[in-house]
């Protein structure tokens, strides 16, 4: 099967920066799969951050869009997500994914195939 181990998590102050890390593995994961970034806050759904094929396309929800960048390494099977001015806003749990193959980027949670633990990202007022 396919794992996913995110890392990176952390408490950071308004306005400060981290940068989450996941890596896959497993016999049947294809370096060329899409992969994204999800979170869910205290009480709340479950909601899209960032996606990015392999090719490089990305796309980002409108209230991440111009402070987090999503990238990966296909050669290490790891896809990342920068994050900059956090704000208290982002705390939540970050939840990297991926889709089974080279499917198109997508926010729809539903389509992704394997998903990792979860980590937490708290930003402090």
């Amino acid at each position: 099967q396919v794992q996913l181990e995110e890392s990176g998590g952390g408490l950071v102050q308004a306005g400060g920066s981290l940068r989450l890390s996941c890596a896959a593995s497993g016999r049947t994961f294809s370096s060329k799969a899409t992969m994204g970034w999800f979170r869910q806050a205290p009480g709340k759904e479950r909601e899209f951050v960032a996606t990015v094929t392999w090719s490089g396309i990305t796309d980002y929800a409108a209230s991440v869009e111009g402070r987090f960048t999503i990238s990966r390494d296909n050669a290490k099977n790891t896809v990342y997500l920068q994050m900059n001015s956090l704000e208290p806003e982002d705390t939540a749990i970050y939840y990297c994914a991926a889709r089974r193959a080279v499917f198109p980027a997508t926010p729809d949670e539903r389509a992704y195939d394997y998903w990792g633990q979860g980590t937490q990202v708290t930003g402090s007022s």
